[in-house]
């Protein structure tokens, strides 16, 4: 069985994102990889984590810094822009090459419609190429835009950039996620997959950063959140 037959009888069955993450990695570390390649992964995980770095990410109560990035078409959007129309539910993303993060781009789809009728914009970030950004768009039939973030500059404001040991390096290549290919520069860095809500303040009220790729929020997590700014909002 390949990993697009595992991921299409995944995204057939009923049941919320973290399971179907959890079924993902079963099939991958159990039928898909070799062992040694397991271990590089688990590895560099567990470094990820050890390291503490998502403690030092930016989190609810931070203010988020000013940032204008283009889209997959080259459109510019800022911070501000964004914000004069309402909420802001940011989420950072490794890449098209991510069956994790595909499943947690079309789980957000999936909301997308709840969110913004709370008022709320919807807005990926990832390093890779504006081309590769417009391919994950279309695969995973995405109504909100990807923003291009070369080299994860926004990403390292954020604290979420990292550096992609060597050993793994060599395990994407294998795999066939050559970030030099997908991100069309030499850095080698990733942002850890985080979620953000940002009021129209540009103060963040919900955040969730994991270091390990394969746990992701559930996006029905952000209604309560963005229904609890409505409410501040109308006694103001």
């Amino acid at each position: 069985m390949t990993l697009q037959h595992i991921i299409d009888a995944i995204e057939a069955s009923p049941r919320p994102l973290q399971a179907k993450l959890d079924a993902l990695k079963e099939a991958f570390e159990t039928q898909l990889a070799p062992p040694e390649v397991v271990s590089i992964m688990q590895r560099a995980t567990q470094a990820l984590v050890d390291s503490r770095q998502a403690e030092s990410a930016l989190k609810a109560g931070n203010r988020v810094p000013q940032f204008n990035l283009p889209d997959s078409n080259g459109e510019p959007y800022s911070l501000q822009h964004l914000l004069n129309k309402g909420p802001l539910v940011l989420t950072f993303y490794r890449g098209i090459w991510c069956p994790y993060c595909n499943f947690d781009l079309r789980a957000l789809e999936e909301s997308r419609l709840d969110l913004e009728s709370r008022g709320a914009q919807l807005v990926a970030v990832s390093q890779q190429t504006a081309a590769n950004s417009r391919k994950s768009k279309e695969a995973n039939h995405l109504g909100f835009p990807i923003l291009v973030d070369t080299k994860g500059d926004l990403g390292h404001q954020f604290g979420l950039r990292w550096q992609v040991p060597e050993d793994l390096k060599a395990v994407h290549k294998q795999l066939g996620a050559d970030l030099e290919v997908f991100n069309g520069e030499s850095s080698w860095t990733l942002p850890m997959p985080a979620r953000y809500v940002i009021d129209q303040d540009g103060v963040i009220v919900y955040s969730e950063v994991n270091p390990d790729y394969t746990r992701r929020p559930d996006p029905s997590e952000l209604l309560a959140v963005l229904d609890g700014l409505k409410k501040v909002k109308s006694r103001v």
